[in-house]
Protein backbone atom coordinates (compact mmCIF):
# COMPACT_ATOMS: atom_id res chain seq x y z
CA UNK A 1 0.00 0.00 0.00
CA UNK A 2 1.65 3.48 -0.88
CA UNK A 3 2.05 6.07 1.73
CA UNK A 4 2.33 9.41 1.52
CA UNK A 5 6.00 9.57 1.14
CA UNK A 6 6.00 7.26 -1.99
CA UNK A 7 8.30 8.69 -5.12
CA UNK A 8 6.12 9.48 -8.33
CA UNK A 9 6.62 7.46 -11.22
CA UNK A 10 9.96 8.58 -13.01
CA UNK A 11 8.16 8.75 -16.52
CA UNK A 12 4.86 9.90 -16.20
CA UNK A 13 2.53 8.99 -18.66
CA UNK A 14 1.70 12.44 -20.88
CA UNK A 15 -0.86 14.63 -19.62
CA UNK A 16 -4.00 16.62 -20.88
CA UNK A 17 -3.25 19.87 -22.76
CA UNK A 18 -6.57 22.09 -22.77
CA UNK A 19 -7.03 24.43 -25.67
CA UNK A 20 -9.05 27.52 -24.36
CA UNK A 21 -10.41 30.12 -25.29
CA UNK A 22 -9.93 33.69 -23.33
CA UNK A 23 -12.98 35.40 -25.73
CA UNK A 24 -12.08 38.75 -26.37
CA UNK A 25 -11.13 40.18 -23.07
CA UNK A 26 -13.98 40.48 -20.69
CA UNK A 27 -12.99 38.01 -18.29
CA UNK A 28 -16.75 37.38 -17.46
CA UNK A 29 -16.89 35.74 -20.57
CA UNK A 30 -14.52 33.23 -19.68
CA UNK A 31 -16.74 30.07 -20.08
CA UNK A 32 -17.26 27.55 -16.83
CA UNK A 33 -15.23 24.94 -18.63
CA UNK A 34 -12.30 27.85 -18.90
CA UNK A 35 -12.03 28.32 -15.47
CA UNK A 36 -12.46 24.74 -14.46
CA UNK A 37 -9.39 24.23 -16.89
CA UNK A 38 -6.86 26.96 -15.57
CA UNK A 39 -7.96 26.01 -11.83
CA UNK A 40 -6.51 22.54 -12.33
CA UNK A 41 -3.65 23.39 -14.47
CA UNK A 42 0.42 22.92 -13.69
CA UNK A 43 1.32 25.04 -16.61
CA UNK A 44 -0.67 27.72 -18.65
CA UNK A 45 0.91 29.37 -21.79
CA UNK A 46 -1.19 32.52 -22.52
CA UNK A 47 -0.70 34.90 -25.12
CA UNK A 48 -0.39 38.71 -24.20
CA UNK A 49 -3.85 39.73 -25.53
CA UNK A 50 -5.59 37.55 -23.16
CA UNK A 51 -6.62 40.07 -20.10
CA UNK A 52 -4.46 39.45 -17.00
CA UNK A 53 -7.70 38.92 -14.71
CA UNK A 54 -8.38 35.94 -16.17
CA UNK A 55 -5.35 34.08 -14.81
CA UNK A 56 -6.62 35.01 -11.50
CA UNK A 57 -8.91 31.49 -11.86
CA UNK A 58 -5.00 29.49 -12.07
CA UNK A 59 -3.45 28.17 -9.13
CA UNK A 60 -0.99 29.81 -6.97
CA UNK A 61 1.28 26.93 -7.81
CA UNK A 62 0.93 27.47 -11.57
CA UNK A 63 3.43 28.37 -13.89
CA UNK A 64 1.99 31.19 -15.64
CA UNK A 65 4.24 32.03 -18.98
CA UNK A 66 3.03 34.88 -21.51
CA UNK A 67 3.96 34.20 -24.81
CA UNK A 68 5.37 37.63 -26.05
CA UNK A 69 4.32 40.97 -26.97
CA UNK A 70 4.33 42.56 -29.78
CA UNK A 71 5.82 46.14 -28.38
CA UNK A 72 8.52 44.43 -26.92
CA UNK A 73 9.73 42.75 -30.32
CA UNK A 74 9.82 39.17 -29.53
CA UNK A 75 7.28 36.77 -29.79
CA UNK A 76 7.14 32.91 -29.90
CA UNK A 77 6.86 31.42 -32.61
CA UNK A 78 4.46 28.43 -33.41
CA UNK A 79 6.93 25.86 -33.73
CA UNK A 80 8.42 27.30 -29.93
CA UNK A 81 4.71 27.55 -28.67
CA UNK A 82 4.02 24.03 -29.90
CA UNK A 83 7.75 22.52 -28.37
CA UNK A 84 6.47 24.25 -24.89
CA UNK A 85 3.00 22.79 -25.22
CA UNK A 86 4.71 19.23 -25.73
CA UNK A 87 7.45 19.72 -23.43
CA UNK A 88 4.83 20.47 -20.10
CA UNK A 89 2.62 17.48 -21.61
CA UNK A 90 5.33 15.05 -21.68
CA UNK A 91 6.36 16.05 -18.02
CA UNK A 92 3.00 15.07 -16.89
CA UNK A 93 2.15 18.54 -16.22
CA UNK A 94 -1.65 19.64 -16.90
CA UNK A 95 -1.23 22.05 -19.76
CA UNK A 96 -3.47 25.32 -20.50
CA UNK A 97 -3.25 27.14 -23.44
CA UNK A 98 -4.57 29.95 -23.01
CA UNK A 99 -5.73 31.79 -26.24
CA UNK A 100 -7.22 35.32 -27.26
CA UNK A 101 -10.81 34.80 -28.49
CA UNK A 102 -11.75 31.22 -29.54
CA UNK A 103 -8.82 28.60 -30.51
CA UNK A 104 -11.00 27.38 -33.82
CA UNK A 105 -11.53 31.16 -35.13
CA UNK A 106 -8.48 32.57 -36.86
CA UNK A 107 -6.76 31.46 -33.43
CA UNK A 108 -4.38 28.27 -35.47
CA UNK A 109 -5.80 26.07 -33.05
CA UNK A 110 -5.43 23.42 -35.93
CA UNK A 111 -1.83 24.15 -35.77
CA UNK A 112 -1.08 23.43 -32.56
CA UNK A 113 -3.75 20.07 -32.31
CA UNK A 114 -1.72 18.34 -35.64
CA UNK A 115 1.56 17.68 -33.47
CA UNK A 116 -0.52 16.75 -29.98
CA UNK A 117 -2.33 14.31 -31.83
CA UNK A 118 0.83 13.15 -33.92
CA UNK A 119 3.00 13.36 -30.29
CA UNK A 120 -0.06 10.73 -29.32
CA UNK A 121 -0.97 13.35 -26.14
CA UNK A 122 -4.41 13.89 -25.00
CA UNK A 123 -6.52 17.30 -25.48
CA UNK A 124 -9.61 19.05 -25.56
CA UNK A 125 -10.58 22.31 -27.14
CA UNK A 126 -12.76 24.40 -24.88
CA UNK A 127 -14.31 27.01 -27.04
CA UNK A 128 -15.12 30.85 -25.94
CA UNK A 129 -16.81 33.83 -27.21
CA UNK A 130 -14.87 35.67 -30.89
CA UNK A 131 -14.69 39.08 -30.86
CA UNK A 132 -16.56 39.21 -34.31
CA UNK A 133 -19.61 38.17 -32.33
CA UNK A 134 -18.80 39.60 -29.46
CA UNK A 135 -18.85 43.13 -31.20
CA UNK A 136 -22.61 42.54 -31.64
CA UNK A 137 -23.16 42.42 -27.98
CA UNK A 138 -21.09 45.45 -26.61
CA UNK A 139 -21.49 48.15 -29.30
CA UNK A 140 -24.72 47.20 -30.00
CA UNK A 141 -24.24 46.58 -33.78
CA UNK A 142 -26.82 43.94 -34.85
CA UNK A 143 -25.00 42.07 -37.07
CA UNK A 144 -27.65 40.10 -37.97
CA UNK A 145 -31.13 42.30 -38.76
CA UNK A 146 -34.24 41.50 -40.64
CA UNK A 147 -33.81 44.36 -42.62
CA UNK A 148 -30.28 44.35 -43.31
CA UNK A 149 -28.62 40.72 -43.32
CA UNK A 150 -29.14 37.53 -42.77
CA UNK A 151 -26.01 36.67 -42.90
CA UNK A 152 -22.41 37.39 -41.00
CA UNK A 153 -19.59 36.32 -43.02
CA UNK A 154 -15.62 36.13 -40.76
CA UNK A 155 -12.72 37.20 -43.06
CA UNK A 156 -9.56 36.93 -42.41
CA UNK A 157 -7.95 40.89 -43.00
CA UNK A 158 -4.60 39.44 -43.06
CA UNK A 159 -3.61 35.99 -44.79
CA UNK A 160 -0.83 34.00 -43.70
CA UNK A 161 2.58 35.26 -46.67
CA UNK A 162 3.34 31.91 -46.99
CA UNK A 163 0.31 30.96 -48.80
CA UNK A 164 0.70 30.88 -52.59
CA UNK A 165 -2.81 32.26 -53.25
CA UNK A 166 -5.39 34.30 -51.45
CA UNK A 167 -8.50 31.97 -50.12
CA UNK A 168 -10.85 34.82 -50.39
CA UNK A 169 -12.81 35.47 -53.44
CA UNK A 170 -14.10 39.36 -53.51
CA UNK A 171 -16.16 38.93 -56.20
CA UNK A 172 -18.53 36.72 -54.18
CA UNK A 173 -17.83 38.78 -50.61
CA UNK A 174 -18.80 41.88 -52.59
CA UNK A 175 -22.06 40.70 -53.31
CA UNK A 176 -22.66 38.43 -49.76
CA UNK A 177 -26.22 39.66 -48.83
CA UNK A 178 -25.55 40.11 -45.40
CA UNK A 179 -22.53 41.84 -42.60
CA UNK A 180 -18.54 41.29 -43.89
CA UNK A 181 -16.58 41.30 -40.15
CA UNK A 182 -12.66 41.24 -41.06
CA UNK A 183 -10.28 40.13 -38.23
CA UNK A 184 -6.67 41.78 -38.14
CA UNK A 185 -7.68 43.82 -41.02
CA UNK A 186 -5.68 47.19 -39.91
CA UNK A 187 -2.42 46.81 -41.70
CA UNK A 188 -3.79 45.41 -44.96
CA UNK A 189 -7.24 47.57 -44.84
CA UNK A 190 -6.25 48.81 -48.25
CA UNK A 191 -6.07 45.59 -50.04
CA UNK A 192 -9.85 44.51 -48.90
CA UNK A 193 -11.22 47.61 -49.27
CA UNK A 194 -10.19 48.45 -52.37
CA UNK A 195 -10.90 44.81 -53.14
CA UNK A 196 -14.45 45.01 -52.33
CA UNK A 197 -14.76 48.40 -54.30
CA UNK A 198 -13.04 46.93 -57.77
CA UNK A 199 -15.61 44.06 -57.38
CA UNK A 200 -18.88 46.56 -56.82
CA UNK A 201 -19.29 47.06 -53.46
CA UNK A 202 -20.61 50.67 -52.55
CA UNK A 203 -18.05 52.64 -51.44
CA UNK A 204 -20.32 54.39 -49.38
CA UNK A 205 -20.92 51.26 -47.43
CA UNK A 206 -20.96 52.00 -43.66
CA UNK A 207 -17.80 50.22 -41.32
CA UNK A 208 -17.68 50.31 -37.84
CA UNK A 209 -14.14 50.44 -36.56
CA UNK A 210 -14.07 48.47 -33.14
CA UNK A 211 -10.50 48.40 -30.75
CA UNK A 212 -9.99 46.30 -28.11
CA UNK A 213 -13.34 44.85 -28.03
CA UNK A 214 -15.35 44.50 -24.37
CA UNK A 215 -12.59 45.97 -22.69
CA UNK A 216 -12.56 49.29 -20.62
CA UNK A 217 -10.44 50.85 -23.22
CA UNK A 218 -13.02 49.57 -26.12
CA UNK A 219 -13.53 52.31 -28.83
CA UNK A 220 -16.09 52.44 -31.94
CA UNK A 221 -14.79 54.50 -34.70
CA UNK A 222 -17.64 54.80 -38.14
CA UNK A 223 -16.43 55.66 -41.19
CA UNK A 224 -17.18 54.09 -44.81
CA UNK A 225 -15.35 51.53 -47.06
CA UNK A 226 -14.23 54.64 -49.29
CA UNK A 227 -12.49 56.11 -46.46
CA UNK A 228 -11.61 53.42 -43.83
CA UNK A 229 -7.92 53.68 -45.08
CA UNK A 230 -7.74 57.46 -44.42
CA UNK A 231 -9.16 56.92 -40.88
CA UNK A 232 -6.62 54.48 -39.81
CA UNK A 233 -3.91 56.96 -40.83
CA UNK A 234 -5.86 59.81 -39.23
CA UNK A 235 -6.69 58.17 -35.86
CA UNK A 236 -3.15 56.36 -36.07
CA UNK A 237 -5.38 53.02 -35.29
CA UNK A 238 -3.20 50.13 -34.18
CA UNK A 239 -4.46 46.18 -33.65
CA UNK A 240 -6.58 44.98 -32.32
CA UNK A 241 -9.33 46.07 -34.19
CA UNK A 242 -12.31 44.26 -35.41
CA UNK A 243 -14.06 46.08 -39.32
CA UNK A 244 -17.71 45.53 -39.20
CA UNK A 245 -19.08 45.96 -43.08
CA UNK A 246 -22.14 46.31 -44.29
CA UNK A 247 -25.81 48.49 -43.13
CA UNK A 248 -25.89 47.20 -40.03
CA UNK A 249 -22.68 49.47 -38.72
CA UNK A 250 -25.13 52.53 -39.01
CA UNK A 251 -27.57 50.87 -36.24
CA UNK A 252 -25.10 51.05 -33.61
CA UNK A 253 -25.64 54.36 -30.69
CA UNK A 254 -23.03 57.15 -30.52
CA UNK A 255 -22.96 55.44 -26.84
CA UNK A 256 -23.40 51.84 -26.51
CA UNK A 257 -24.88 50.16 -23.15
CA UNK A 258 -21.31 48.96 -22.41
CA UNK A 259 -19.53 52.63 -23.21
CA UNK A 260 -22.52 54.13 -21.21
CA UNK A 261 -20.92 52.66 -17.80
CA UNK A 262 -19.82 56.16 -15.96
CA UNK A 263 -15.91 54.86 -14.95
CA UNK A 264 -15.82 53.52 -18.89
CA UNK A 265 -12.39 54.29 -20.39
CA UNK A 266 -10.72 55.09 -16.87
CA UNK A 267 -8.09 52.84 -16.05
CA UNK A 268 -6.84 52.15 -12.26
CA UNK A 269 -3.92 50.49 -10.51
CA UNK A 270 -5.28 48.46 -8.04
CA UNK A 271 -2.43 47.83 -4.99
CA UNK A 272 -2.70 45.68 -1.93
CA UNK A 273 -3.46 42.53 -0.69
CA UNK A 274 -5.03 39.95 -3.23
CA UNK A 275 -7.84 39.68 -1.66
CA UNK A 276 -8.63 43.45 -1.32
CA UNK A 277 -7.13 43.97 -5.11
CA UNK A 278 -9.50 41.36 -6.17
CA UNK A 279 -12.65 43.09 -4.69
CA UNK A 280 -11.88 46.78 -5.91
CA UNK A 281 -10.92 45.29 -9.59
CA UNK A 282 -14.50 43.37 -9.38
CA UNK A 283 -15.90 46.35 -8.30
CA UNK A 284 -14.08 49.35 -11.14
CA UNK A 285 -14.85 46.56 -13.64
CA UNK A 286 -18.69 46.61 -13.09
CA UNK A 287 -18.72 50.38 -13.68
CA UNK A 288 -16.37 50.37 -16.65
CA UNK A 289 -12.92 51.14 -15.63
CA UNK A 290 -10.25 49.02 -16.74
CA UNK A 291 -8.44 47.78 -13.74
CA UNK A 292 -4.74 46.59 -13.38
CA UNK A 293 -3.05 45.07 -10.38
CA UNK A 294 0.52 45.19 -8.70
CA UNK A 295 0.51 43.08 -5.77
CA UNK A 296 2.41 44.09 -2.51
CA UNK A 297 3.15 40.40 -1.97
CA UNK A 298 4.46 37.39 -3.80
CA UNK A 299 3.26 33.88 -3.16
CA UNK A 300 6.19 31.28 -2.65
CA UNK A 301 6.60 27.97 -1.80
CA UNK A 302 6.75 27.74 2.38
CA UNK A 303 10.30 28.25 3.77
CA UNK A 304 10.37 24.30 5.25
CA UNK A 305 8.10 21.39 3.66
CA UNK A 306 9.09 19.03 6.49
CA UNK A 307 5.76 19.76 9.08
CA UNK A 308 3.08 19.94 5.72
CA UNK A 309 4.86 16.34 4.78
CA UNK A 310 4.59 14.92 8.57
CA UNK A 311 0.47 16.74 8.61
CA UNK A 312 0.34 15.03 4.98
CA UNK A 313 1.15 11.83 6.80
CA UNK A 314 -0.68 11.92 9.73
CA UNK A 315 -4.14 13.22 8.50
CA UNK A 316 -5.88 10.32 10.14
CA UNK A 317 -5.18 12.01 13.65
CA UNK A 318 -6.98 15.46 12.70
CA UNK A 319 -11.26 15.88 13.11
CA UNK A 320 -10.72 19.01 10.96
CA UNK A 321 -8.41 20.44 8.16
CA UNK A 322 -8.82 24.60 8.36
CA UNK A 323 -7.98 26.65 4.94
CA UNK A 324 -7.14 30.67 5.50
CA UNK A 325 -7.35 31.28 1.52
CA UNK A 326 -7.56 29.50 -1.86
CA UNK A 327 -3.61 29.91 -2.01
CA UNK A 328 -3.45 27.59 0.91
CA UNK A 329 -5.83 24.99 -0.47
CA UNK A 330 -3.79 25.17 -3.39
CA UNK A 331 -0.55 24.49 -2.30
CA UNK A 332 -1.87 21.72 0.84
CA UNK A 333 -3.90 19.57 -2.17
CA UNK A 334 -0.43 20.32 -4.70
CA UNK A 335 1.47 18.70 -1.89
CA UNK A 336 -0.78 16.33 -1.31
CA UNK A 337 -0.64 14.83 -4.65
CA UNK A 338 3.03 14.98 -5.85
CA UNK A 339 3.59 12.93 -2.65
CA UNK A 340 1.40 10.28 -4.25
CA UNK A 341 -1.91 10.54 -2.04
CA UNK A 342 -5.27 12.02 -3.20
CA UNK A 343 -8.23 13.68 -1.63
CA UNK A 344 -9.43 10.01 -0.18
CA UNK A 345 -6.58 11.23 2.57
CA UNK A 346 -9.29 13.68 3.49
CA UNK A 347 -12.35 11.18 3.85
CA UNK A 348 -12.02 11.23 7.60
CA UNK A 349 -11.61 14.51 8.65
CA UNK A 350 -14.15 17.49 8.26
CA UNK A 351 -12.67 20.63 6.38
CA UNK A 352 -13.74 24.18 6.81
CA UNK A 353 -13.04 27.37 4.32
CA UNK A 354 -12.32 31.11 6.00
CA UNK A 355 -14.78 32.58 2.72
CA UNK A 356 -16.72 31.41 -0.19
CA UNK A 357 -13.28 31.96 -2.85
CA UNK A 358 -11.65 29.12 -0.71
CA UNK A 359 -14.31 27.19 -0.06
CA UNK A 360 -14.86 27.08 -4.04
CA UNK A 361 -11.03 26.63 -4.48
CA UNK A 362 -11.28 22.91 -2.52
CA UNK A 363 -14.69 22.63 -5.72
CA UNK A 364 -11.70 22.62 -7.50
CA UNK A 365 -10.35 19.61 -5.87
CA UNK A 366 -13.87 17.93 -5.62
CA UNK A 367 -13.64 18.65 -1.82
CA UNK A 368 -16.91 20.23 -0.59
CA UNK A 369 -16.17 22.51 2.57
CA UNK A 370 -18.08 21.68 5.99
CA UNK A 371 -18.16 25.08 7.48
CA UNK A 372 -18.15 28.57 5.22
CA UNK A 373 -18.68 31.86 7.47
CA UNK A 374 -21.21 33.70 6.23
CA UNK A 375 -18.44 36.80 6.90
CA UNK A 376 -15.00 36.35 4.83
CA UNK A 377 -12.62 36.45 8.06
CA UNK A 378 -11.25 34.77 10.86
CA UNK A 379 -13.41 35.70 13.72
CA UNK A 380 -16.34 34.64 12.04
CA UNK A 381 -14.69 31.41 11.38
CA UNK A 382 -13.56 31.12 14.35
CA UNK A 383 -17.40 31.74 16.07
CA UNK A 384 -18.74 28.89 14.32
CA UNK A 385 -15.84 26.57 15.11
CA UNK A 386 -14.90 26.95 19.11
CA UNK A 387 -18.12 25.31 19.86
CA UNK A 388 -17.70 22.24 19.38
CA UNK A 389 -13.77 22.34 19.47
CA UNK A 390 -12.92 20.88 22.98
CA UNK A 391 -11.15 17.74 22.27
CA UNK A 392 -11.10 17.74 18.61
CA UNK A 393 -7.58 18.39 17.11
CA UNK A 394 -7.17 21.25 14.06
CA UNK A 395 -5.17 21.54 11.44
CA UNK A 396 -4.49 24.47 9.92
CA UNK A 397 -3.63 25.20 6.89
CA UNK A 398 -2.19 28.89 6.12
CA UNK A 399 0.41 31.21 5.19
CA UNK A 400 3.92 32.41 6.87
CA UNK A 401 2.48 35.26 7.81
CA UNK A 402 -1.26 34.73 8.68
CA UNK A 403 -2.60 35.64 11.90
CA UNK A 404 -2.97 33.52 15.09
CA UNK A 405 -6.47 34.56 16.41
CA UNK A 406 -8.09 31.39 14.94
CA UNK A 407 -5.39 29.17 16.65
CA UNK A 408 -5.77 30.95 19.89
CA UNK A 409 -9.30 30.84 19.82
CA UNK A 410 -10.03 26.85 19.20
CA UNK A 411 -6.83 26.30 21.92
CA UNK A 412 -9.06 28.64 24.49
CA UNK A 413 -11.91 26.43 23.71
CA UNK A 414 -10.50 23.17 24.60
CA UNK A 415 -9.07 21.92 21.21
CA UNK A 416 -5.77 20.59 19.89
CA UNK A 417 -3.98 22.84 16.98
CA UNK A 418 -1.33 22.81 14.37
CA UNK A 419 -0.70 25.28 12.57
CA UNK A 420 1.37 24.66 9.08
CA UNK A 421 2.55 26.66 6.58
CA UNK A 422 1.87 25.87 3.04
CA UNK A 423 2.47 29.00 1.39
CA UNK A 424 4.88 31.95 2.04
CA UNK A 425 4.27 35.30 1.28
CA UNK A 426 7.07 37.95 0.93
CA UNK A 427 6.79 41.42 -0.18
CA UNK A 428 7.70 42.18 -3.93
CA UNK A 429 10.93 44.08 -5.00
CA UNK A 430 10.29 44.59 -8.58
CA UNK A 431 7.78 46.64 -10.04
CA UNK A 432 5.92 45.17 -12.85
CA UNK A 433 7.21 46.79 -16.01
CA UNK A 434 4.16 46.80 -18.03
CA UNK A 435 2.71 49.28 -15.34
CA UNK A 436 6.00 51.03 -14.95
CA UNK A 437 5.40 51.21 -18.75
CA UNK A 438 1.93 52.74 -18.55
CA UNK A 439 2.75 55.27 -15.99
CA UNK A 440 5.36 56.75 -17.28
CA UNK A 441 3.37 57.50 -20.69
CA UNK A 442 0.24 59.16 -18.79
CA UNK A 443 -1.99 55.44 -19.37
CA UNK A 444 -3.39 55.17 -15.96
CA UNK A 445 -5.40 57.69 -14.33
CA UNK A 446 -6.05 56.70 -10.37
CA UNK A 447 -3.99 54.25 -8.59
CA UNK A 448 -5.42 53.46 -5.29
CA UNK A 449 -4.00 53.19 -2.02
CA UNK A 450 -5.12 50.85 0.63
CA UNK A 451 -2.17 51.14 3.44
CA UNK A 452 -0.09 52.87 4.67
CA UNK A 453 2.44 49.60 3.72
CA UNK A 454 0.86 49.81 0.34
CA UNK A 455 1.75 53.49 0.18
CA UNK A 456 5.61 52.89 0.67
CA UNK A 457 5.43 49.75 -1.49
CA UNK A 458 4.23 51.89 -4.48
CA UNK A 459 6.54 54.68 -3.91
CA UNK A 460 9.74 52.11 -3.84
CA UNK A 461 8.21 50.24 -6.67
CA UNK A 462 7.65 53.30 -9.31
CA UNK A 463 8.72 56.09 -7.58
CA UNK A 464 8.32 60.06 -9.09
CA UNK A 465 6.18 58.07 -12.52
CA UNK A 466 2.83 58.01 -9.56
CA UNK A 467 2.84 61.42 -9.95
CA UNK A 468 1.40 60.89 -13.36
CA UNK A 469 -1.50 59.52 -12.08
CA UNK A 470 -4.10 60.65 -9.07
CA UNK A 471 -4.28 58.53 -5.94
CA UNK A 472 -6.75 57.57 -4.19
CA UNK A 473 -6.23 57.03 -0.28
CA UNK A 474 -8.54 55.09 2.00
CA UNK A 475 -7.84 56.54 5.01
CA UNK A 476 -6.88 60.07 6.65
CA UNK A 477 -3.61 57.79 8.27
CA UNK A 478 -2.83 56.38 4.80
CA UNK A 479 -3.39 59.76 3.29
CA UNK A 480 -0.32 61.13 5.90
CA UNK A 481 1.66 58.11 4.91
CA UNK A 482 1.57 59.48 1.16
CA UNK A 483 1.84 63.18 2.17
CA UNK A 484 4.62 62.29 4.36
CA UNK A 485 6.34 60.86 1.11
CA UNK A 486 6.07 63.57 -1.29
CA UNK A 487 2.44 62.64 -2.64
CA UNK A 488 -0.84 64.39 -2.28
CA UNK A 489 -3.68 62.24 -2.31
CA UNK A 490 -6.35 63.49 -4.76
CA UNK A 491 -9.43 61.80 -3.45
CA UNK A 492 -9.80 59.88 0.21
CA UNK A 493 -12.54 57.36 1.34
CA UNK A 494 -14.94 58.27 3.76
CA UNK A 495 -16.11 55.92 5.40
CA UNK A 496 -12.24 54.26 5.43
CA UNK A 497 -13.17 51.13 3.27
CA UNK A 498 -12.41 50.05 0.15
CA UNK A 499 -15.66 50.64 -1.33
CA UNK A 500 -16.06 53.92 -0.27
CA UNK A 501 -12.32 54.52 -1.82
CA UNK A 502 -13.90 53.40 -5.31
CA UNK A 503 -16.94 55.54 -4.60
CA UNK A 504 -14.32 59.07 -3.90
CA UNK A 505 -12.96 57.96 -7.61
CA UNK A 506 -16.81 57.96 -9.05
CA UNK A 507 -17.64 61.33 -7.83
CA UNK A 508 -14.87 63.15 -9.21
CA UNK A 509 -15.66 60.92 -12.25
CA UNK A 510 -18.96 62.53 -12.35
CA UNK A 511 -18.11 65.85 -10.95
CA UNK A 512 -15.63 66.08 -14.17
CA UNK A 513 -12.49 66.69 -11.85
Amino acid sequence: MPTANSSSVSSPSPATVYLVGAGPGDPGLLTVRAVECLGRADLVLYDYLVNPASLDHASATAELVCLGHHSSGRMLSQDEIVALMLQGAQEGKTVVRLKGGDPSVFGRGADEIEPLRAAGIPFEIVPAVTAGLAVAAYCEIPITHHDDASAVALIAGQERHCKAESHLDFGVLAHFPGTLIFYMGVRKADVWSRALMENGKAADTPVAIVRWCTWARQQMIRCTLETVVDVIAEKKIRPPALFVVGKVADRAPDVSWFAARPLFGTRVLVAGSPGTSEKLRDRFASLGADAVTQGAIRITDPPDWAPVDEALENLDRYHWVVFSSKNGVDYFMRRLLRLGGDARRLGGVKLAAVGSKTAERLGVYHLRADVVPERFDADALAAILTGDAAGQRFLLAGASRGRQLLADELRAAGAEVDPIVVYGNVDVEEADPNVAAELASDEIDWVTVTSSATAQSLVRLYGDALKNARLASISPLTSAALRDLGYEPSAEASPHTAAAMVDAILQAAQAGD
